[in-house]
């Protein structure tokens, strides 16, 4: 693979092995969220350990590494979807602006709201594509009357690269748009509540080249605005479309750096294999 590294960039030391970057001297972010010695256990069986990282707002931030390494186990612990899952036990510290998510007083939902979620699958709900993008922010009380909802439905589905496609059809059921289309409506849906995070898992694998392209590209919009982590096996979409790159490997980060550098010159044998395409 023969991606180059912005001239922009300053040179930094190989970062410790499964250990949060240094962040590129130049980038100036805030941190968003703080991993520190997170595993995880499904039943017996761990999934993830230890794992530290350091993930600033209004990023892009890719998870990549093969198949069953952790990366969507890790992904669902920030927006704790795993204690959906009977059997699982988490410790560690996971932080969003100085609190812990697993706290027994965190509210779950409220979680669920600033961290929304965009699936593999696109699954609008089955109703229409103005109900898919109203329905929440009505049951979290963010609009009262009728105009106001009016115009947060407008406002997602233009955020989302939509609108143009479906103002003159909101009250069709939203599982009558493609694939590409309903996978946006679901960006509108997560975009609605008003997230900080937003978690994609391969929100792109089930896509054609084109709905991917257009994806990527609102990606790169949004996270003027939210904080975007996403998982990809792509690892050309992951060069195009993220500022930092996780590198999971059984269960851990084995390396964490700024995309550029990470691709230019893995600190790791690990992650050099896997992105030269050696296994994976």
């Amino acid at each position: 693979m023969n991606i180059q590294a912005a001239s922009r960039h300053t040179p930094q030391p190989a970062p410790e092995v499964g250990q949060p970057v240094t962040r590129n001297a130049n980038a100036h972010h805030e941190l968003s969220i703080r991993v520190r010695d997170l595993s995880l256990w499904y039943g017996e069986t761990q999934a993830l350990n230890k794992l530290n990282i350091d993930i600033y707002q209004k990023n892009v931030t890719a998870l990549i590494g093969p198949s069953g390494c952790g990366k969507s186990t890790f992904l669902r612990c920030l927006n704790r979807m795993n204690d959906l899952i009977p059997g699982v036990s988490i410790r560690g510290l996971v932080e969003m602006d100085g609190r812990d998510v697993n706290a027994v007083k965190m509210d779950e939902v409220a979680l669920r709201r600033r961290v929304g979620m965009v699936f593999q699958k696109p699954n609008p709900f089955p109703k229409s594509i103005y109900e898919n993008v109203a329905y929440a922010p009505r049951m979290h009380d963010l609009v009262s009357r009728k105009s106001e909802q009016d115009e947060l439905v407008e406002h997602a589905l233009r955020e989302a690269g939509l609108w143009n496609e479906v103002k003159d059809k909101l009250h069709q059921p939203g599982t009558s748009l493609s694939g590409g289309q309903q996978q946006r409506l679901c960006i509108a849906r997560a975009i609605a509540v008003q997230p900080d995070v937003i978690l994609m898992d391969e929100p792109t694998s089930a896509l054609d080249p084109i709905s991917t392209a257009t994806i990527e590209d609102l990606m790169d919009k949004l996270k003027k605005q939210f904080t975007i982590i996403t998982v990809t096996h792509n690892m050309q979409q992951a060069a195009r479309v993220a500022d930092y790159t996780a590198f999971f490997h059984l269960g851990e980060i084995i390396e964490y750096n700024d995309t550029q550098m990470m691709f230019s010159s893995p600190a790791t044998k690990k992650a050099e294999d896997y992105i030269t395409g050696r296994y994976g």
